[in-house]
Order: structure tokens, then C-alpha cells, then sequence
């Protein structure tokens, strides 16, 4: 997603807040933490809507509910790792995840690529963001995504490693993964070398704008230095980190790496481990992505806490900006002033910007409780302690609500107004994905286990010049069957 956006709402300022407790020493090794029941609920509310949603012929899952809506690629990558969380949890059977996961790993490797404007669900390995239900072509005029398609890939890689065993069917799985992940052509989304494209159109060709700055696109680059088919040179990664200091600061008492809203903090983090594992980037700032995930959130959980716009509700244990729905893109007078709502957007607060309306996102705070689950937990419980009632339902929390927006007559692009503010009517792929994975790497460090013994992820990380922690054990046998589900 661009970063570009207007700096609307520009309200805070860099405050100061208590730094957070010392991170706990890196363990590669699980450790299982027991959680609260409402958590253990809402890890299987947002479990079964990749399940229940997805369709169970070519595995696509779409990108919000029930709201109509096309597939979202980057959902299916989640889906395909929650099915993985669903076995360990005891949800499905290890039986069921291979049936959805060679349904859907068929579906990629056979879809039609080409340049055509319609018909097609991809081209040069990469797919377009947004695919059709039931055909799986091009949803509209959407773009072919690098990133979307490099999370659809964490899913993939996820399904290559964890199906493990001497059997036809995950054999296959395993086969059809690398299939796809071998066929991106990362080198032709260099429009700019060293740099990564965000996509392409056919109309128009490659889009714009390119990944630079501290974002979500880290699993980007760390897949294409570690395709075996079609990599990029080093000096992409290091072209990448030049840009980091134009967002090296202090905000909100959390001296970090920013970048506003909070999913740019977690998507790359589903699938990597970075606790303990360093670039030099992160070596000169003596720190790791982890502990910057964390510091970024701690730092949210302030901004909150002083609430400089004045919203209702925020505070301690209600915060949480990251890209979500919201109430109309309107002005309405609200405590002295007129101030401009917003439908979807990339709601965040940092260094390059505040884009604040008063709308808050669940899937914030609940996909950092691996970062900080002192902080996360108390937010999960009391979001649902006070809002409960509108905002979590059968797949957990909906995706935002705005406690500030009340009123009434308004004409809304998304949700409804209930005597506790706006609420969201949906839920969106794309923030359901870190709820229930993050939720998971928390509770036992499954998924990211997994992903340290998958030989891409591993090259890419040392192609960008990763070392330290994990990455300096030798690596799993291929082939150790290390599943307990059923």
C-alpha cells in the first residue's frame, strides 16, 4: 500500500512516555503461553473466517465479509497459514488443511498468466490483488501487486515447509509451492533498479512509485533476494535501508524505525522471526525489527494515551491505528472544530505523519501482542469489555469502530451508528490474517518455527546480510516431520 498520503489530521506531536519493560533474551525454541480465555476465543472467531469463507474449490478467500467482495491475495497467503494454526490448534484435521491447501496451491500454479487487460490472474509469476470469487481472473482494473503477491507467497512457503511428510498429497504441496514462488520474476518489477516496483498495470505499465522507506514491504525483498530463479542483487536490500533514516526518530517517548499505521509493524513479521537476527542497518542502531515492532507499538499505545485530538474513548487500554475501514469521507464539527472522517484508509501515527479520525482498529493492538502482550491483552479486554456488545461477533472483532462519530443522518460508505459511535458491519482478509497468526507466534512461536526451516526465506535473509540468532543454527534436516496435528 503507498505510504503517499495526505497528512490530514496532523495532531500530534512527539511525546513522552515511560520506555517499555526489557525484551525477554530470543528463544528460538516454542514456549507455550497460556492465554486468557477471551483471547483463546478470538484466535478461533478470526481462524474460522479464512475456514468458513474461503472457497473450498480454488481456495480463494475474500476480501471482506459479508460484504460482497472480490478475493484478496494477501488474504489467501494468510489463510493458507491459519490452516497450518488450525491443525496444531485442533480446529481441523491435517487431512482437511491439505485438501484447502492443494486446492489452493492448484489454483495458482494453473491460473492463466498473461498481459491482457481481463482474463487473466497474474503475469511474470506475480497476481493481481484483487481476483474474482469463482473465476480467480482480475477483479476490475486492480493492479499486478509485488507486495500482495509477496504475502500471498508467505502463505505458500508456509504450506512448503509445514507439509512435511512422506505422502502423494503434501508432496505435491510442496512441489506446487516452489513451482510458484520460482516462477516471480522479481528482476522484471525492477523498473528502477535496484528498486522493487509496488505493481503493474496492463493499461499503463509499472506503476510509479517503488518500496523505499520502513514499511511492509520487507517480505518483498527478502523474497526476491531469496528467489532461486530470478533474484535480485544485493544492493536492492541496500538501497532499501538507505532510506530508513528519513524515519529513524523519537515518537512518542519510543526512540524507532516508523512507519504510522501499525500493520507495516506486523505483516513481515507473521512469517519472519526477527528476534535476535540483525542487517547492518539494525546492527548500527543496536536493535533488531522486533524490538522496533515493539517499540512502535508501545509508542501507539502513548499516542493514545495523550490523545491529542481529543477523540472519545481513547486512552491506556483503548488505542490502535493501522489501515481499516471507517464511518464516510466527510467534515463534521466535533469538539470546537471541524474535522475530516474518512472511509478505508491508512489510519497511523509516526514520525512522517498522524492521520487520525477517531476511528480504531482492533487488529492494531491485537496483532502486536507477540511485540507486547503486557500491553496488547489489557487492550483486547477492554475493547470488549466496553464495546463488546457491537463490535465482536462471530469472527471476533469487526474491523474498526469510532467511538467519536455519532452523527446522526449521516450518509455512510461503510458500517452504522450505534449508541456507542460508529461500528464496522465487516470484516476485512487482510486484518483478520495478523489477529489470529500473531496471536499464534505469541501463544507458541508455531508459524515462525516453521518458517526458519524454509531454505527461500533463510537465502533471503542472508543475501540482505541477516546474521545472528537463529540464522546461525544449522539448519533443520529436510523432510523432519515435526507436526502433532491430526
Amino acid at each position: 500500500m503507498p505510504v503517499a498520503l495526505a497528512l490530514a489530521l496532523l495532531l500530534g506531536g512527539c511525546g513522552r512516555s515511560p520506555a517499555p519493560p526489557a525484551a525477554a533474551d530470543p528463544a528460538p525454541a516454542r514456549a507455550v503461553q497460556a492465554l486468557p480465555p477471551l483471547v483463546e476465543d478470538l484466535e478461533r472467531r478470526t481462524f474460522d473466517w479464512f475456514w468458513e469463507l474461503g472457497n473450498p474449490d480454488n481456495g480463494l478467500v475474500p476480501d471482506r465479509w459479508p460484504t460482497p467482495s472480490a478475493s484478496s491475495i494477501a488474504a489467501v497467503g494468510f489463510g493458507l497459514t491459519a490452516y497450518g494454526v488450525g491443525v496444531e490448534r485442533g480446529w481441523i484435521t491435517r487431512a482437511e488443511a491439505v485438501e484447502r491447501t492443494l486446492a489452493t496451491l492448484r489454483f495458482f500454479a494453473r491460473a492463466p498468466q498473461g498481459p491482457n487487460a481481463s482474463g487473466a490472474a497474474g503475469y511474470r509469476g506475480f497476481f493481481y490483488h484483487f481476483l474474482d470469487m469463482d473465476t480467480g481472473t482480475r477483479a476490475g482494473s486492480n493492479e499486478l501487486s509485488s507486495v500482495d503477491t509477496a504475502l500471498l507467497l508467505g502463505g505458500v512457503l508456509f504450506a512448503q515447509s509445514y507439509y512435511d511428510r512422506e505422502d502423494r498429497k503434501e508432496a505435491e504441496i510442496r512441489r506446487l509451492a516452489e513451482k510458484i514462488y520460482r516462477r516471480v520474476d522479481w528482476t522484471w518489477m525492477q523498473a528502477r533498479p535496484p528498486w522493487i516496483a509496488m505493481g503493474w498495470k496492463p493499461e499503463e505499465g509499472m506503476l510509479k512509485h517503488d518500496w523505499q522507506g520502513y514499511n511492509e514491504a520487507i517480505l518483498v525483498y527478502v523474497l526476491a533476494l531469496g528467489s532461486p530463479t530470478h533474484p535480485v542483487g544485493t544492493d536492492a536490500w541496500q538501497a532499501w535501508t538507505s532510506t530508513y533514516d528519513r524515519t529513524w526518530g523519537t515518537f512518542y517517548g519510543q526512540q524507532h524505525l516508523s512507519f504510522p499505521p501499525l500493520f507495516g509493524h506486523q505483516y513481515s513479521h507473521i512469517w519472519i522471526d526477527f528476534r535476535g537476527i540483525q542487517d547492518d542497518y539494525m546492527r548500527r542502531r543496536g536493535l533488531d525489527y522486533f524490538e522496533n515492532s515493539r517499540r512502535a507499538t508501545y509508542s501507539q499505545q502513548a499516542y493514545a494515551t495523550a490523545n491529542p485530538g481529543g477523540w472519545a474513548g481513547y486512552g491506556k487500554h483503548v488505542w490502535g491505528l493501522t489501515a481499516c475501514d471507517g464511518p464516510t469521507d466527510a467534515s463534521f464539527d466535533y469538539a470546537g472544530s471541524t474535522r475530516l472522517f474518512h472511509s478505508y484508509s491508512a489510519r497511523g501515527a509516526g514520525i512522517e505523519y498522524v492521520l487520525d479520525d477517531g476511528t480504531l482498529a482492533p487488529t492494531a493492538a491485537a496483532g502486536s501482542i507477540a511485540f507486547a502482550p503486557e500491553i496488547v491483552i489489557p487492550a483486547i479486554t477492554a475493547m470488549h469489555e466496553r464495546y463488546g456488545r457491537d463490535i465482536y461477533g462471530e469472527y471476533g472483532f469487526l474491523d474498526a469502530f469510532n467511538p467519536s462519530f455519532t452523527f446522526a443522518g449521516a450518509t455512510l460508505k461503510h458500517g452504522r451508528l450505534t449508541p456507542s459511535g460508529w461500528v464496522d458491519t465487516d470484516y476485512l482478509g487482510i486484518d483478520q490474517g495478523p489477529i489470529v497468526l500473531m496471536i499464534e507466534n505469541y501463544r507458541s512461536g508455531f508459524v515462525w518455527e516453521v518458517m526458519r526451516r524454509n531454505p527461500h526465506i533463510r537465502r533471503g535473509l542472508e543475501r540482505a546480510g541477516f546474521r545472528g540468532g537463529w540464522l546461525q543454527a544449522a539448519a533443520a534436516p529436510a523432510g523432519a516431520a515435526r507436526s502433532t496435528g491430526g
